[in-house]
């Protein structure tokens, strides 16, 4: 595991709105901000101006300024390219993208670095080529644009982030910082992402394969009257849990605590369990030496057959696999 070079594009140096700030401080934050106690090294973040550092602000510019030592050019250096937003005419007018970004992502595409697009920087990937015959994603405001602008993308605007590989785009705001997160949990694992998650003050995510692409964000648990129980269930996941025996501690019907629960968080009960179930397989698997019988048992799964068909399911790989992909970094569980 490795957390590499991440450079993020400052598309507006000069007169850079103050609404484009929130995509713009999600990889700094995520990125640029050392964890040396959850991995070290951690990333190694670069601004990358698209003038370079001596840029100089236009007549009645308004806005701030960014000043970076970091041009286009490192681009090419990076194991990681993140491009959080392209200014507002370039979606909304047509206006086009400066050619000296384009051809740097190509290029740093080419040299292998991992592309990443938060919100309407998709624009500038879709622009570079690099979007075309892949599924991608953008803030819903913006993807009927995309999908018109450049039709060998397979915008889908129902998505929270997609995850193609080598390719990854988000939706806006927010889910900028769920896929930022996700990239974590590709390079540094489960038990990183989750810790980073809570220092953040932020749910964990749900984690996607290489190939995967997520539906929905984790499902937020908006009823207050429901956490006693679901932190009680988190806590017991290696009981045999039911529906039942959850509605019962939380003193409601089982259809009243069904519906409740769906309303708070977006999924079923049980779907709700198989993602505390998986989380905690998860993080046991990249935390300890435990066989996985014992995480089975553990996590609530039962059988290490049954443990192996939910992972494949819904992570893609076999609980060996994921460990020898996630070695033992962490304090156990």
């Amino acid at each position: 595991m490795s957390a590499g070079t991440v450079a993020v594009v400052v598309t507006e140096e000069i007169g850079l709105p103050s609404w484009d700030l929130y995509e713009l401080s999600i990889p700094c934050t995520v990125f640029g901000k050392p964890q040396p106690d959850l991995a070290d090294p951690w990333y190694e973040m670069w601004l990358c101006g698209t003038g370079g550092p001596a840029g100089e602000a236009a007549p009645g510019a308004t806005g701030l300024a960014v000043r970076t030592p970091y041009g286009l050019d490192d681009l090419v250096r990076a194991d990681t390219v993140v491009v959080p937003s392209v200014p507002d005419p370039c979606v909304e007018e047509g206006e086009p993208l400066p050619g000296a970004l384009v051809e740097a992502l190509r290029e740093a595409h080419a040299a292998g670095a991992r592309m990443v697009s938060l919100c309407t920087g998709a624009f500038a990937l879709a622009e570079a080529g690099l979007l075309d015959g892949r599924r991608a994603t953008a803030h819903w405001m913006h993807t009927a644009q995309l999908a018109a602008r450049y039709p060998k993308v397979r915008v889908d605007d129902s998505v929270l982030y997609v995850d193609d590989g080598d390719v990854l785009t988000s939706a806006g705001l927010t889910a900028g910082l769920d896929l930022c997160l996700h990239l974590v949990r590709r390079d540094l694992g489960a038990h990183v992402a989750n810790q980073l998650a809570r220092r953040m003050v932020v749910p964990a995510h749900r984690p996607g394969g290489q190939a995967q692409f997520i539906e929905l964000p984790v499902p937020e648990e908006r009823d207050a009257g429901l956490a006693p129980v679901l932190d009680w269930a988190r806590a017991h996941l290696d009981r045999p849990l039911t529906v039942q025996d959850l509605a019962r501690r939380a003193a409601m019907s089982p259809r009243t605590f069904y519906r409740r629960l769906q309303a708070a968080t977006g999924t079923t009960p049980l779907q709700w369990l198989l993602t505390q179930r998986l989380g905690r397989a998860r993080a046991l698997l990249e935390s300890t030496d435990l066989p996985v019988e014992r995480i089975g048992e553990l996590s609530g799964l039962g059988t290490a057959n049954n443990l192996r068909h939910h992972f494949l399911g819904q992570v893609g790989v076999t609980p060996s696999d994921y460990r020898r992909a996630f070695p033992r970094t962490a304090a156990p569980v």
